[in-house]
């Protein structure tokens, strides 16, 4: 027979242990607080409100007193003339952004790490680097000096050589390929620290065994440096597969434009004018909800693959 006592006395000293190992590294988890509190204000707390989603929300009867429309406003957004444009628009820049901006992550942190210049690479670094730093108003006015068609550095040079001036801002055909690559000029630099952290975690007696053994750079760079780095590729692709429907609205509204409506509104712009200029919340929360569950089912499968194919994953 189980020993109650015996049950009670373990289960005391398991507790005693734990309060043990709490208070040894207290500050540990004091320094956890305020991202504790700051996560459960700003992003759990506000969980409550997304039964806007599924009301009629009235501001004089608040969000408890608002009648139910059930799924009416999901329907208004999947019904919306806009809708497939939508969808098809944010999904290019997010895939667009995903397929060409970690590559040339990863190609600049091997090239970084593979440098033997010191000063150089510090150089690089900082250049490469800086661009996170600015928002896209300061990026956008760095854009028409760029690109205007009057004044624009590009513009000059394409009419030095006899051609046209292009409106590179305002044209459907180019504004794409606008807002892809200035997204890669600021952001690649800042993801490459990642890849770059992860290969100087990788020890270098590796690397001198395969010296040693006559492999090339390449070859140490294709047998090492990559597979050094996968988890961390494989990571970072997942996250950013849950936000797939995230094109990134501080960019696309600042670049964009009515002539390029058609090829640059994305669900966060047309929820801007829609869900808050004309004060539909219950709209913008609706459309808010239906992008988090998208994403968590992109991220479930995603991460199952990964699982499968190349044996990492977040769970």
């Amino acid at each position: 027979m189980i020993n109650r006592g015996e049950v009670k006395s373990s289960q005391r000293s398991r507790l005693n242990q734990i309060a043990i190992e709490v208070w040894r590294h207290r500050w540990f988890y004091l320094m956890m607080v305020p991202p504790l509190i700051y996560f459960l204000i700003f992003r759990y707390g506000p969980i409550w409100n997304a039964q806007l989603a599924f009301k009629d929300f009235k501001p004089l009867l608040g969000v408890m007193g608002s009648p139910w429309a059930g799924f009416k406003h999901f329907e208004t957004f999947v019904n919306s003339f806009y809708f497939t444009q939508l969808i098809g628009n944010t999904v290019f820049f997010s895939t667009a952004k995903l397929l060409l901006g970690i590559p040339m992550a990863v190609i600049c942190a091997i090239a970084l790490h593979e440098s033997v210049f010191t000063r150089f690479r510090t150089l690089v670094q900082t250049a490469i680097y800086l661009p996170h730093f600015l928002s896209w108003v300061v990026m956008f006015g760095v854009l028409l000096m760029m690109l205007s068609p009057d004044v624009g550095l590009i513009n000059v040079v394409i009419k030095k050589f006899g051609g046209q001036p292009i409106s590179f801002m305002t044209s459907p055909q180019w504004f794409r390929w606008v807002v892809i690559i200035s997204d890669i000029w600021k952001e690649t630099g800042w993801s490459t620290i990642l890849y770059l952290a992860a290969l100087l975690s990788i020890s270098p007696e590796l690397y001198e065994a395969a010296a040693v053994d006559g492999a090339s750079h390449l070859r140490r760079i294709w047998h090492i440096s990559l597979p050094g780095i996968l988890p961390v590729i494989v990571l970072v692709t997942l996250l950013r597969l849950g936000n797939i429907l995230n094109a990134g609205f501080n960019q696309i509204f600042m670049l964009y434009s009515v002539p390029v409506y058609s090829v640059g509104d994305i669900i966060d712009t047309w929820v801007y004018r829609q869900g808050i200029l004309q004060f539909q919340f219950s709209l913008a929360t609706a459309v808010g909800l239906f992008k988090g569950v998208i994403g968590l089912v992109l991220i479930l499968i995603s991460n199952e693959v990964a699982k499968r194919v190349a044996k990492q994953s977040l769970f």
